[in-house]
């Protein structure tokens, strides 16, 4: 089929779910209509001056082990696609939270925010501490795997384990020699984000080339904030966010961890912020995840490594059983 029918054809279908499946996300800046599986709840503080409120999960373990995991969500990602996770975390005795950051997802979008992954870190802070979370197990996806780094070293003794689910930032792109783009460029581009762009993206990153029915309720899942009313706020924290990640890597402090960590990786991953603006030499040498793996591996003191060849950046939504499998047993360890 021509590439041109596909991307049509992807685009009715994403129309004609979203009309047509119960609980499926109508376009809508805040997910209003996508259901995370579980209760959203909202807690409200004062970030920069503005009142916010952060959405988040709640989950109670089935038979309680005293202990609570905190998932952080990637930048194209929110807490309700943790689900797979949720379950099997919660099964397995852990409570677990699950918050939307701010600028993100059910959260609040602020006229004009600073970002920054240490004001990520204290907003997450100011929750847990809220919810009376002393020494929580951090696991972070993508972004989040950034953030739960940050979160360590801002915040050393307030986390008992760290998890590193195909973290982003472990090479410094700028210093690598590629360009950095304002956010008016940034802006421009994520105007143009669609349902297609977002299922071609995902396709060649998050799953190595492969594609099954499931992954469309997470492309319907950011579709349907850009394609709202309010499609143009979700361009604009987008274009932020990707400032923030692209100018804040956290590859340089990697050996000032010390809490004991696990990084899980996907070696098909390909991801690298301003890979797309790079000359073709350079792209060619950017997200090289078999490296990357291995040498944060080793600059991280103590830390153990798990890598699956064959899946791409979301390992825990492309092979939920064996990710999971191997989550527990880490934790476990």
């Amino acid at each position: 089929m021509p590439l041109k029918r596909r991307r049509l054809l992807s685009m009715a279908i994403f129309g004609l779910a979203c009309a047509a499946t119960p609980g499926a996300a109508r376009a809508d800046s805040m997910l209003a209509d996508f259901d995370y599986g579980w209760p959203v709840q909202r807690h409200s503080f004062t970030s920069q001056g503005v009142a916010m409120e952060m959405a988040y999960l709640d989950v109670p373990a089935e038979r309680p082990n005293g202990r609570t995991a905190v998932l952080l969500h990637g930048k194209n990602f929110c807490a309700g696609a943790w689900q797979g996770t949720i379950r099997a975390l919660t099964a397995a005795g852990y409570r677990v939270i699950a918050p939307d950051q701010i600028g993100f997802c059910k959260s609040t979008k602020p006229d004009r925010y600073q970002y920054g992954l240490h004001t990520l870190a204290a907003n997450s802070k100011t929750l847990l501490d809220a919810l009376g979370v002393a020494k929580p197990i951090l696991i972070g996806h993508s972004m989040g795997g950034m953030l739960a780094i940050r979160y360590a070293l801002q915040y050393p003794d307030a986390v008992s384990q760290l998890v590193l689910v195909n973290p982003i930032g472990l090479e410094d792109w700028r210093a690598k020699g590629v360009p950095n783009a304002t956010v008016d460029q940034l802006f421009a581009g994520e105007r143009k984000t669609s349902a297609a762009t977002i299922r071609a993206y995902q396709q060649r990153t998050y799953y190595a080339g492969t594609w099954r029915a499931d992954y469309d309720r997470w492309v319907e899942m950011l579709a349907s904030m850009y394609a709202g009313a309010d499609g143009a706020t979700i361009a604009w924290h987008q274009a932020l966010t990707s400032d923030m990640v692209f100018n804040q890597p956290v590859v340089h402090e990697l050996g000032r961890i010390a809490i004991p960590t696990v990084l899980i990786v996907g070696e098909k991953d390909n991801t690298a912020i301003g890979k797309d603006r790079s000359d073709k030499a350079l792209a060619a040498t950017l997200g090289d995840y078999p490296v990357l793996a291995r040498e944060t591996a080793k600059r991280i003191p103590g830390a153990a490594l798990i890598t699956y060849p064959d899946l791409g950046h979301a390992p825990q939504i492309q092979a939920p059983d064996r990710f999971h499998r191997d989550l527990l047993t880490a934790l476990e360890r």
